[in-house]
């Protein structure tokens, strides 16, 4: 029970009219250590509640020191603009009845409108760590009274190239009290020494551990035989699966507005989002999913992260993903809050050795699956490694022995001199001739 936390009445009255009584797992062990004023550093996948974890502890402390609002007080740095709106709303639902005020930067929007926000001086930022440095070098930005910092998905933002200007913004709130630092992954040499730097004793917790992904979400595998196969495969499991909404994962911007293409064609209510897509376009995007005006949308990574559409209960891999994290993060938009999700994955022969190390790294395995109607040639692999992987075919070694000789080669055919001549006049050149067709 939410009750149990040393939270201040008016949060409780928020949680209660927002129908929050049962705390996750990671907000039970969260909580109490934030309100303590530890720096904490969690690993918990998404859809795991964390935003809660840390915004609650945050806005306790704010209502219980009130001050003047002559400064900003607590700082949110997330990886995306779709992440950080999400978060916004998260803030604004839980201080309802409080007189917090938070604010949001992000790129793609006005700069001026946003200079002008900052003017204001809201007590809590969120942001995304490219833009506020943009205002930081502008001027319009004092960090030097910020006494909480959190930094959401922060493996997140270090795999977009962020390190730089998370460790700036870092060293601009010298003075904080507190840090928290959420990410879905451990990571790697890059985030444990953020943690080195940023966390002072910090408390370590660590949730909903990547193997756990399976719980509440079907994983399976569909092999194929090409692109215009799984294009078919595609068309079938939106045809026939039972869902509310779907997404359709490509590895590329080419192949999203490819298969968006397509599926509009086929009658298919749906939308696309990549990086090369304004902010106007990609909330428009994410707006017709929540909405239902769309159906389907075909995305690329960018939308992994930050995501939070009610009930999208169907995830379709058209290209294996890269990493086991992005896996993660790719199927983690389903299966959310308790529902029950699924996660189908299109395997070409050159995806089976990703798949399976996506496997090994989950320690699971995978549920084949077979769609009769559409059943290709290709079904995986005809001998495998023990990793898993696709075991290739040796040639066959010579012994030497003496009874066996090796036909002699023929000799070439002597051609007749072409007329071209190499650079340095001494020999003949022969002509290429084109393939045959």
């Amino acid at each position: 029970m939410f009750s149990q936390f040393a939270l201040h009445e008016r949060l409780l009255k928020a949680l209660a009219e927002l129908n929050f009584v049962e705390p996750t797992p990671v907000q039970a062990a969260a909580i109490p250590l934030a309100l303590e004023g530890r720096d904490l550093r969690v690993i918990a996948q998404t859809g795991s509640g964390k935003t809660a974890a840390f915004v609650l502890p945050l806005l306790n402390r704010l209502i219980g020191d009130a001050q003047p609002r002559v400064s900003i007080r607590a700082l949110i740095l997330l990886p995306t603009r779709e992440l950080a709106q999400q978060t916004l709303k998260e803030v604004e639902r839980f201080a309802q009845f409080t007189f917090v005020k938070s604010g949001l930067i992000t790129g793609g929007e006005d700069f001026k409108v946003q200079a002008a926000l900052l003017r204001k001086v809201p007590d809590i930022l969120i942001a995304t760590p490219g833009r506020l440095i943009e205002h930081l070098n502008a001027g319009h930005l004092d960090l030097k009274e910020v006494e909480v910092l959190v930094l959401d998905e922060a493996d997140r933002m270090l795999d977009m190239g962020f390190a730089e200007d998370m460790q700036r913004l870092v060293e601009e709130c010298a003075n904080r009290r507190q840090t928290l630092l959420f990410s879905a992954t451990t990571g790697g040499s890059g985030l444990r020494e953020m943690v080195a730097r940023v966390l002072r004793e910090p408390q370590h917790l660590m949730l909903n551990a990547v193997s756990d992904l399976s719980e509440n979400t079907r994983q399976q595998i569909v092999t194929a035989d090409d692109p215009a196969h799984k294009e078919q495969l595609v068309h079938w499991l939106l045809e026939n699966e039972t869902y509310r909404k779907a997404i359709v994962f490509t590895n590329t911007r080419v192949q999203a507005d490819w298969l968006y293409g397509h599926l509009v064609a086929a009658g298919q209510k749906a939308f696309v989002l990549h990086g090369e897509k304004d902010q106007k376009d990609r909330k428009l995007a994410i707006d017709r999913l929540k909405q239902g005006g769309t159906k389907v949308l075909v995305a690329t990574d960018v939308a992994a992260r930050g995501l939070d559409v009610e009930g999208l209960d169907l995830v379709i891999n058209f290209d294996m993903p890269r990493s086991g994290d992005e896996y993660v993060h790719r199927v983690g938009r389903t299966g959310r809050a308790g529902a029950e999700g699924l996660a189908v994955s299109l395997i070409c022969h050159n995806d089976w050795n990703l798949m399976s190390s996506i496997e090994r790294y989950l320690k699971q395995r995978f549920e084949r699956r077979v769609i009769q109607e559409l059943k290709g040639s290709y079904q995986g692999p005809k001998n495998l490694k023990a990793s898993g992987k696709a075991a290739g075919t040796k040639k066959k070694k010579t012994d030497g022995k003496k009874g066996d000789k090796k036909p002699a080669a023929k000799a070439a055919p002597k051609r007749k001199p072409s007329g071209l001549v190499s650079q340095d006049g001494l020999a003949p050149l022969k002509r290429r001739t084109p393939p045959a067709e």
